[in-house]
């Protein structure tokens, strides 16, 4: 029985040893594709590896990464959800950033923000932290940022990426995984096991819709990457990216890894692309990607993680100088870079810097951001665009015609399948104002719920008619630098219109409506009763007997109504010192309460107060000739109902 038992207990260690060794050679194996970027196989090795019950933070963590560099983030999130939960010591701080990025991209930013905590915890990269920190309310801000821009998908689009358009004379260049054109096989590469890119070139109509497309002629295609191109004002001028290959040799960093150049091409002929030269700056050991022209053409921007580089990849520039020569790289520093991701660089004809980065409070992946260059090239404070420019995917690639306003822009917010799904959108700016106000009373200032707003144009053409609500509010959207006419009227209310010249530019205009009533108001008992001042003779305060039918009105509404509270003014002519005449009014003051009071109206119900000859109704002051007449107006009691029914 010994015997069995011991044969029995090595077969158990023997097999277990070759599940282990099994397990080993396979995590190995997706290590050496990993290091090599040949993500898409390392991601299928890690996969069986977890599958078979083996899991470690270290699987989790390149196994999150083969999905996050490929902009697949709702499986980046599953990936790193695990690992910050499960292994949370052996979780280095970049990793609760990633996940954070990764958690926002499908919407969950309640658990983006206790990653962000954590990221800021562990040491985080200080300007990431300094920009999350600022920005608390990021999702309200961006919110209120939203631009007024219709996006839709383009007509060039494939089943495959496409992205980085460009302006090319009345043309869009962009980069496309496509393959059209190409003949034979379609080569793929490990990175995301996708075709290799190449430029192409599409018709663009007045109204930014895109046909045509054709591969872009000449040299620039080649076996491998290209992408991100862009031309001088005249068309014969391109820098463009590719791999670093040039004369039919690759080139590559002491890890054998092929980097990323800039290359310069010329136009000969009609669209024959040829005499590529790489630029000087450029090295076997980095990437430099992804060119923009100053709008003089004097300053070449570039994306590149070469030495200097603040994060995994800045934003530089170079001057262009006479004879095909270069300056020295310029990192454009702390104000725009950050420690994560800063690409794509697009300069607008009104000297406008947009990028993408990943590395500011954004929605999600990559996000859209700009800031206006000043004298030197450099940035001036950076902001970042809305929705929908912006959607919780990568959102890179930005380019815009600031005379058309017609835009393109890069992004997957269309699937779920990371890169794969980029495709290129069109973005037009709809300027439009609101016409926004609410409809009250002239007199109390009250709303007036049910009242008749209307909008018609400058043919007096009705365009649109609101009833408002309890709020009173109207709003009404209407195109920029045009003519409106914005009427609002009420039953027992005169109608009121106002004139608006719209502004140029996407705004709101305040356009309140105060409507004055026809008669008076139900509330109003002293219109409704039609109350008059009553009148004293010369340094008199008895009542007269015209005075005393006004005060009859008053005695008879206090009877009817118990509430009512009175308030009675008495006042003087200019006559007299101001001592004598604030007595002269106090007393009539009292004789008119007194009439009242008499006539059996409680005292608590009444007050009154003389103010001499200080409220004057006319121009009667001291040393002014004025008839009787005239004098006799300031010579008053009035009376102010205190309460309103």
């Amino acid at each position: 029985m010994k015997t069995i038992y011991k044969i029995s207990l090595l077969l158990i260690v023997l097999i277990s040893s070759s599940a282990i060794f099994a397990q080993k050679a396979q995590i190995k194996k997706a290590e050496k594709a990993y290091d090599q970027f040949a993500y898409i196989d390392a991601q299928k090795i890690y996969l069986k590896v977890v599958e078979d019950g083996y899991t470690s933070a270290e699987i989790y963590k390149k196994l999150g990464n083969t999905y996050y560099f490929n902009s697949d983030y709702s499986n980046a999130a599953k990936w790193y959800t695990k690992l910050v939960e499960e292994f949370p010591d052996e979780t280095e701080a970049e990793y609760f950033f990633r996940a954070s990025q990764s958690s926002k991209s499908i919407e969950e930013y309640e658990q983006a923000n206790r990653y962000m905590e954590e990221f800021a915890a562990k040491g985080g990269e200080t300007k990431i932290v300094q920009n999350y920190k600022n920005n608390p309310d990021y999702l309200d801000f961006i919110t209120s940022k939203e631009i007024s821009y219709t996006i839709e998908k383009t007509e060039i689009n494939s089943s495959y990426s496409d992205f980085g358009p460009s302006f090319y004379n009345d043309k869009i260049v962009f980069s496309s995984a496509s393959g059209l054109g190409v003949e034979g096989k379609l080569k793929t590469h490990d990175w995301s096991n996708q075709p290799f890119f190449n430029l192409y070139v599409a018709d663009k109509d007045e109204n930014g819709k895109l046909s045509g497309v054709t591969q872009l002629s000449g040299d620039l295609n080649t076996k491998y990457h290209e992408s991100s191109a862009v031309f001088t004002k005249d068309g014969k001028t391109v820098y463009f990216t590719r791999n670093n290959f040039i004369d039919g040799k690759k080139g590559r960093d002491k890890d054998k890894n092929i980097r990323l150049k800039i290359y310069k091409a010329t136009k000969l002929g009609e669209n024959n692309w040829t005499n590529i030269v790489e630029l000087p700056f450029n090295s076997d050991d980095f990437s430099v990607a992804h060119p923009a022209l100053s709008v003089d053409e004097k300053k070449l921007y570039f994306s590149s993680n070469m030495p200097g580089t603040l994060g995994q990849s800045d934003l530089w520039y170079v001057d262009i100088l006479e004879n095909d020569e270069f300056g020295t790289p310029v990192n454009l520093g702390e104000v725009l870079n950050t420690e994560a991701r800063e690409s794509f660089p697009f300069i607008s004809d009104e000297n406008v810097l947009y990028f993408s980065t990943d590395g500011r409070a954004g929605l999600g992946g990559l996000d859209i951001f700009f800031t206006p260059l000043g004298d030197d090239g450099l940035p001036t404070e950076v902001s970042i665009m809305g929705e929908p420019v912006n959607s919780n995917k990568d959102d890179f690639g930005f380019i815009i015609d600031n005379e058309s306003e017609i835009g393109f822009i890069s992004s997957n917010r269309g699937g779920d399948a990371g890169s794969i799904d980029d495709e290129i959108y069109r973005l037009k700016e709809v300027c439009e104002v609101s016409l926004t106000g609410n409809v009250t009373d002239e007199e109390t200032g009250e709303l007036l719920p049910g009242a008749e707003v209307a909008l018609y144009d400058s043919d007096n053409n009705l365009i649109e008619t609101i009833t408002v609500g309890e709020d009173a509010e109207f709003m009404f959207n209407v195109d920029c630098d045009t003519k409106y006419a914005v009427r609002g009227s009420k039953e027992d209310f005169e109608s009121v219109e106002k004139i608006v010249n719209t502004p140029e530019s996407t705004s709101t205009v305040n356009l309140p409506l105060e409507l004055k009533r026809i008669g008076c108001h139900p509330n109003d008992l002293g219109c409704r009763l039609t109350l008059q001042p009553i009148y004293f003779d010369f340094d008199k305060h008895n009542i007269r007997p015209d005075a005393a039918i006004e005060l009859a009105k008053i005695l008879a509404a206090m009877r009817e109504y118990p509430e009512l509270i009175i308030h009675i003014e008495s006042h003087t002519d200019s006559r007299g010192s101001n001592k004598y005449n604030e007595l002269l009014s106090e007393r009539r003051a009292k004789s008119t309460m007194d009439w009242l009071v008499n006539e059996g109206i409680r005292k608590d119900r009444l007050t009154a107060k003389g103010y001499g000859e200080s409220r004057l109704i006319n121009e009667c002051s001291d040393g002014v000739a004025c008839s009787e007449d005239k004098h006799q107006l300031n010579r008053r009691s009035m009376f102010i109902i205190q309460n309103k029914f």
